[in-house]
């Protein structure tokens, strides 16, 4: 098998969907590339954030709870993930950020300068420059993200030896990856607080990566249970099929498609425009359209 050559998506648990689409669309500058539902809990809604195109790479998605109920965050959990901004833009993005009363500050977490915030409902974030030079200080993706295993040594090794990623550095107790791809994600496991995490508002749910097509995505299935840990079955998520693990350090792990891309069921230039759904929840609109927060697009 290939490696895996970059994140596809990483999803968290935030809380009302409006200070969300605030946040990530008015904020940082994503674009809102899908409305629709949780799959397996369609009552909430799952909200996708990304670039213009919707690319596989950039999308941060979110499962939206209206009770108020905070996460605990430990480990068996992703932890703070770092977008990838324009080289020389940290000092645009910092006074923007701190203009809006978002506290910041720099760290040096993934190897260089790194501006770390959190988001409205407490979502540990960073950002930190690329390479590339732009006439705009945009968002171009993820840089990566940091992985709190409650097994490092395991943890790293599937990275490795399993999904294909290289060590780049170890600093202490922190180890850092780079994924073989052109985006070249970078992943920190690193000794997370000692007790577990619990999902809920401000956590993150799983980190997903990048396979191109079903075929692959049932290789990596075999090889995931090659390794004796549980896989669930393919599952369609319209604008990809994925499955999901628990790796040796208990953070879940999805692996998704690329195809078929979220312009499955709208047209690109109206991206997040409407709310989507599955066919198997698609009779129940009218109850959604009626019980779902009202989205201010």
């Amino acid at each position: 098998m290939e490696a895996i050559k970059r994140i596809h998506h990483i999803t968290a648990i935030v809380g009302d969907p409006n200070e969300n689409i605030k946040f990530y669309r008015d904020v940082l500058g994503l674009r809102l590339v899908k409305q629709t539902v949780n799959f397996d809990d369609p009552g909430v809604y799952h909200l996708y954030f990304g670039d213009e195109d919707g690319n596989p790479g950039t999308i941060i998605t979110f499962f939206n709870w209206i009770v108020d109920r905070p996460g605990l965050k430990g480990s068996g959990q992703v932890g703070r993930i770092a977008f990838r901004i324009p080289k020389g833009t940290m000092g645009d993005w910092q006074k923007h950020l701190n203009d809006l009363d978002i506290k910041t500050q720099i760290t040096q977490l993934f190897d260089k300068d790194t501006l770390e915030f959190d988001d409205v409902h407490g979502l540990e974030l960073a950002l930190v420059e690329g390479n590339d030079e732009s006439d705009n200080k945009a968002i171009i993706g993820f840089h990566g993200a940091v992985l709190l295993s409650s097994h490092p040594e395991a943890t790293n090794e599937l990275l490795t030896s399993g999904l294909g990623l290289t060590p780049i550095q170890t600093q202490g107790q922190s180890y850092h990856f780079e994924t073989v791809g052109s985006e070249k994600h970078h992943v920190i496991t690193a000794l997370p607080p000692s007790p577990r995490g619990r999902f809920g508002i401000g956590t993150v749910h799983h980190i997903a990566w990048s396979v191109p097509n079903l075929e692959t995505l049932k290789e990596w299935q075999s090889f995931i249970q090659s390794q004796e840990l549980g896989v669930t079955e393919v599952r369609d998520r319209n604008y990809f099929k994925s499955v999901y693990t628990s790796e040796f350090g208990y953070i879940v792990f999805e692996f998704a498609t690329d195809e078929p891309g979220f312009a499955v069921d709208e047209d690109k230039k109206d991206l997040g425009t409407s709310l989507q759904l599955p066919p198997q929840y698609e009779h129940r609109r009218e109850e959604y359209e009626r019980t779902l927060p009202k989205l201010d697009l």
